[in-house]
């Protein structure tokens, strides 16, 4: 891998079901387990998946015209599928979208369903990801076991 393809965060455990994540450029986000107000990992691969098309579908319309209202909501279900696991299934990334009146306003609106459609086919990252099913290795580091 390279140093432009290559992504990376970091997870650090803080006390039982609560954890860090960061990233290199210094951001961090909690999560743990839903007892209290931290993301849970299912909250977000939601996000990550609305918040990649959103940016996506910003970055095209908002040269127009600059959005009234820009909301995305996320959902799906949390099943226990036939061979016992939990997995998502039923995603779906609802955007309500308003530009002002007038020229400008038009041009974003006829924008948006093609932006929407380039995002969810070839440059939303994540949910492309997620559809084509990339597998995951989970590994133990070495020497991890002991003191």
């Amino acid at each position: 891998m390279s140093e432009d393809t290559f992504r990376s965060v970091e997870i650090e455990r803080t006390s039982v079901g609560k954890y860090v994540a960061r990233n290199v450029r210094g951001g961090s986000m909690s999560m743990g387990t839903g007892e209290d107000a931290s993301f849970t990992p299912v909250e977000l691969l939601l996000a990550a998946i609305g918040g990649c098309t959103a940016i996506d579908v910003d970055h095209i319309t908002s040269r127009r015209a600059e959005p009234t209202q820009f909301s995305v909501e996320v959902n799906g279900d949390k099943i226990r599928d036939e061979a016992g696991g939990n997995r998502m299934q039923n995603l779906r990334v609802e955007f309500t979208v308003t530009f002002p009146v007038g020229a400008d306003g038009d041009r974003a609106r006829e924008a948006l369903p093609r932006s929407l459609q380039q995002s969810h086919e070839r440059l939303c990252t994540v949910s492309r990801t997620v559809e084509l099913g990339t597998p995951v290795s989970i590994v133990e580091a070495a020497g991890s076991t002991g003191d």
